[in-house]
């Protein structure tokens, strides 16, 4: 019989293998929301190790999300750009400075894009509208 934490791993591994570009995104923004709302909680209660984590695995994700970006093929994609880059300097603010309001600032401009990539990935698709065109 396998470890339970073991078989959820496996299982969280196969579903990110398996999944459509458009998944893959709304999974790292949902999976940044919850290292945002970790972190702000963290530094809330003082425990800055666990909100240094939380906040640098956040920057992991934004990175990964400024990298997929293609900018040839999706004229937002600039403006996005710049957004990932003042988030990313926000949390490294919020770590350096122990400051649970710029993790909310953070929160603040990010569920709202959460949000939207939900709705795109859940809206009627064609071949022109998957949102791997948004993707490198």
């Amino acid at each position: 019989m396998m470890n339970p934490a073991l078989k959820r791993a496996q299982l969280n591994r196969e579903a990110i293998l398996s999944a459509s570009p458009a998944r893959l995104l709304t999974m790292l923004y949902d999976r940044l929301l919850v290292d945002l709302n970790r972190a702000e909680s963290a530094q809330l209660t003082g425990d800055f190790a666990v909100a240094s984590e939380n906040l640098v695995h956040a920057q992991a994700i934004i990175a990964e999300l400024a990298s997929s970006l293609n900018t040839d093929v999706w004229s937002g994609a600039k403006e996005l750009q710049g957004i990932y880059t003042f988030v990313t300097q926000l949390l490294i603010d919020a770590n350096i400075k122990r400051n649970p309001d710029l993790t909310r600032q953070a929160i603040v401009l990010m569920a709202p894009l959460r949000q939207t990539w939900h709705d795109a990935a859940a809206a009627p698709t064609t071949a022109s509208t998957t949102g791997g065109e948004f993707l490198a």
